[in-house]
């Protein structure tokens, strides 16, 4: 079966070879044994070493990234050793797999470049798979409704990971552990954050594999630094908040048409998740062991304090900012000091994405005095296989692929926003010459910080967000927009069936992943 120089198979010759393996299968008008139908399927599949070798950086990365970072067609990125698709057995998969269809949910608009990923994957197993593209605004709604019909019509799904309580609650999604041992897959290798709030629901075991691994990072401008009299440093360009207030002023200043501070204070989860990168600073505890809010305190306050004082010297409309808004400023070169995602810093560097080019540092996250080193874990998405499926294990196999170490690799390669939850890739040396902020990125994970995947979740992001930014444009004082956030969400979650004897999510066992760097020694 041909594969493209893109290092993909067509559709066209997918289909062709699916189509002739049918019709050599149609035998009269009497019934085919299902075995027979997949050994005969399985046979003609090709050679799993062939589809493997063309799954590699010169097929994978664009041309113009691997010229600007001298990269060979067969450099590796990643350790083989964790590379889950060089490991595994396909001739196994194939055997019991081969024919089966998985039918795969996902946002309409990431579904040309998930068509490109999957094919390779249906050479090496043998599973065919169906997308099932949703629109992006209205997937939640969609995917709740196919949930509850108790016939979902798919198979897995990949969704923004604040969703995962709302879905692991109700019972829509299978465990994995059981696959995850059969097959092998190196589940360990992931950084803890993400095992325990991407992967785990509470005690229920692993119900998704952790797809884009997202980090919130400081990323700065070195040549503007140098004009205020700092030295690009990734410790001490900005060692506490206090210095970013205090330096805010002078980098505003400092070069025409660039101003000091870029953030994201848009209504509703945009403002929560830039609130919680810096509360997490202060000490910031969202709930205490019996599910009550607590963020209304003391560090919740002074984080929004600091939010204030920052946006009075940030970029105008940062109290709209979204992320499209923060990364057009970034990328165009408006910005000298950036609160945003660990992809600015790899985005920043492409030519073909950015002005700023090697005018870029991806530095540690600035601590505050008696405060936590805990860099926050926002956001991103998970893989997960539903309850409901009839090839559960058809489905898991799609998602280990889809998630293993050389593709996410090759996709933090190309920066395309996808970004790898594994240690063996971001300590790689190779991926941290194409990848700015990898190597603070990988040892900031180590110390990460994370709200728990509740029911509801989102729901409770967007109603402290939509208070977060009232005091972001001057209609509330902190203290007053959190006690009302904290009423609110405590209603929502009395409605998710808490404080009422048998709480939805264990605590005791959640509490791990809040802040997997407590007690541990900085890393600088």
């Amino acid at each position: 079966m041909p594969i493209t120089k893109s290092g993909l198979i067509t559709r066209r010759s997918l289909l062709k070879s699916t189509a002739a393996a049918g019709a050599a299968l149609a035998v009269g008008s009497g019934a085919v044994p299902l075995v027979n139908i997949r050994r005969a399927y399985a046979q003609n599949l090709p050679n799993p070493a062939d589809v493997l070798a063309k799954i590699n950086v010169g097929n994978m990365v664009k041309k113009e990234y691997r010229e600007q970072y001298k990269l060979g067609d067969n450099d590796e990125l990643w350790d083989p050793k964790k590379d889950w698709i060089r490991n595994v057995d396909w001739e196994a998969v194939r055997k019991e797999h081969a024919g089966k269809t998985v039918r795969f949910a996902i946002g309409a608009a990431d579904r040309e470049s998930a068509q490109d990923q999957i094919e390779p994957f249906a050479q090496l197993s043998g599973i065919k798979i169906e997308l099932v593209a949703i629109p992006d605004d209205s997937m939640y709604d969609k995917v709740v409704a196919e949930f509850l019909s108790g016939n979902a019509g798919f198979d897995a799904i990949q969704f923004f990971s604040p969703w995962l309580g709302d879905f692991a609650a109700q019972g829509f999604l299978k465990p994995l552990d059981e696959y995850v041992a059969k097959w092998g897959v190196p589940f360990d290798d992931f950084y803890e954050t993400y095992q325990l709030n991407y992967g785990h629901w509470a005690d229920k075991g692993i119900l998704g594999i952790p797809f884009d691994c997202d980090i919130q990072m400081v990323h700065i401008r070195p040549s503007i630094f140098k004009k205020i009299g700092i030295d690009a440093d990734r410790v001490k360009s900005i060692e506490t908040y206090d210095d970013m207030i205090r330096i805010a002023p002078e980098l505003n200043k400092a070069e025409k048409g660039v101003n000091g501070i870029g953030m994201m204070c848009g209504r509703g989860f945009w403002a929560t998740y830039t609130w919680q990168h810096i509360a997490a600073q202060y000490g910031l505890e969202l709930f205490n062991e019996n599910w009550e809010p607590i963020f209304n305190g003391d560090a919740g306050v002074k984080g929004l304090e600091t939010i204030v004082a920052l946006s009075k010297h940030a970029i105008e409309g940062v109290a709209a900012a979204d992320w499209p808004t923060n990364r057009a400023a970034w990328l165009g070169g408006q910005i000298a000091c950036n609160i945003s995602w660990q992809d600015s810093g790899t985005q920043a560097t492409r030519p073909d994405q950015s002005k700023i080019g090697d005018d870029v540092l991806t530095i540690f996250e600035p601590r505050v005095k008696g405060g936590n080193f805990a860099p926050p874990n926002i956001a991103g998405s998970t893989s997960c296989v539903t309850a409901s499926s009839p090839e559960p294990e058809a489905a898991f196999l799609m998602l280990a692929y889809l998630t293993t170490a050389s593709i996410m690799a090759m996709n933090e390669a190309n920066a395309n926003g996808v970004a790898p939850g594994y240690k063996s890739v971001l300590s790689n040396a190779k991926l941290q010459e194409v990848s700015q902020p990898a190597k603070v990125w990988g040892e900031e994970l180590n110390y990460a910080w994370c709200a728990p995947r509740l029911p509801n979740g989102f729901q409770i992001d967007q109603e402290i967000g939509f208070l977060i930014n009232k005091v972001v444009v001057g209609e509330m004082q902190p203290k007053a927009a959190l006690d009302e956030a904290a009423v609110k969400v405590k209603d929502i979650m009395t409605k998710n069936g808490f404080y009422q004897g048998k709480d939805p999510m264990n605590f005791a066992a959640t509490a791990p992943g809040m802040w997997v760097g407590r007690g541990k020694p900085l890393p600088f």
